[in-house]
């Protein structure tokens, strides 16, 4: 494989950032304002799926619509500052920039405030997808090439075979390293610090490079 073809695709949420501590404190501010009992905790321990999905979960249908608009007015404000990058998200974005290679993220999360994200962390990708779940990430996925797509979720597994790309998965988000192999993953890793490393052998000789030491 020619260095300079090199795609990879990322998820955001629990792949590369540690969204949890914003997400329950934005359900804490959306909780606080309808009046509706949300358990924060809950909802921040279970992210991947659509926005839509877990308000569903809270709000009866006809308020879904508008109560994630709110959820999504509020998240610039809670969550941005207080959401870190994971261990080696930094370093695995620049292992692929060294290789001479692309990395993209798409995720299931609203484009404006994924780009929020992105900036606030100073994580340099060279391209961003929002609003795409499961099968949907892989328009983005085939519109770049990308032959790796990297999530933590049986979610982004899907995504991945959808548009022919090899699955790469991390053990840190709400799915374990059993789940995410059993779903079909083909490399499952405990975190992006073991990225760097899987992506050298990758790009050398061409393959999967083996599975991960994911626990």
């Amino acid at each position: 494989m020619a260095a300079h073809s090199l795609t990879v695709g990322f998820d955001l949420d629990m792949t590369l950032i540690d969204s949890r501590p914003g997400i329950k404190a934005v359900y804490q501010e959306l909780s606080a304002r309808t009046g509706t009992f949300i358990d924060a905790d809950l909802a921040a321990s279970r992210l991947g799926p659509p926005l839509e999905q877990e308000i569903r979960h809270w709000f009866p249908e006809e308020r879904v619509a508008e109560t994630a608009a709110l959820f999504r007015e509020l998240y610039p404000q809670y969550a941005v500052a207080t959401t870190p990058a994971l261990p080696g998200a930094r370093e695995a974005i620049d292992a692929i920039h060294a290789a001479g290679g692309r990395a993209i993220v798409v995720t299931a999360k609203y484009e404006p405030n994924a780009k929020l994200h992105l900036e606030h962390l100073g994580l340099d990708v060279d391209a961003l997808f929002g609003s795409l779940w499961a099968e949907g990430k892989a328009e983005a996925l085939r519109k770049h090439h990308a032959q790796v797509y990297v999530g933590d979720h049986i979610g982004d597994v899907v995504g991945a075979h959808t548009a022919g790309a090899l699955s790469v998965a991390v053990a840190t988000g709400p799915c374990d390293a059993t789940e995410l192999r059993n779903a079909g993953a083909e490399v499952v890793l405990a975190d992006l610090t073991e990225f760097p490393s899987w992506l050298e052998r990758y790009v050398a000789e061409g393959v999967d490079g083996g599975d991960g030491a994911a626990t």
